[in-house]
């Protein structure tokens, strides 16, 4: 089945993409959808363990099951911003 992949900050930078259609299994989870995106962006490793995955807008675990036509994001860990001063 044919899933959309999309890779936000570090992680788009790091896969070359924003955007990525991949194929996988019809039982895949998101797990797969990542190891997909792995195999063929081998740069996206070293985030292994650190991404936030969501589902259709949906924050899911990596065990989370996959359907035709969904919309799969990688986040990878939030970092940075301004800090409070007194």
């Amino acid at each position: 089945m044919r899933v959309t992949v999309l890779c936000f900050a570090r992680l788009r930078d790091l896969a070359g993409v924003h955007e990525w259609t991949c194929e996988v299994g019809d039982d895949a989870t998101v797990h797969d959808v990542w190891q997909a995106l792995v195999d063929a962006n081998p740069a996206v490793a070293v985030m292994s363990g650190a991404v936030s995955a969501a589902v259709n807008a949906e924050f899911v675990t990596l065990n989370t099951p996959v359907r035709a036509g969904d919309e799969v994001a990688f986040l990878p860990p939030v970092s940075g911003g301004a800090g409070t001063h007194p």
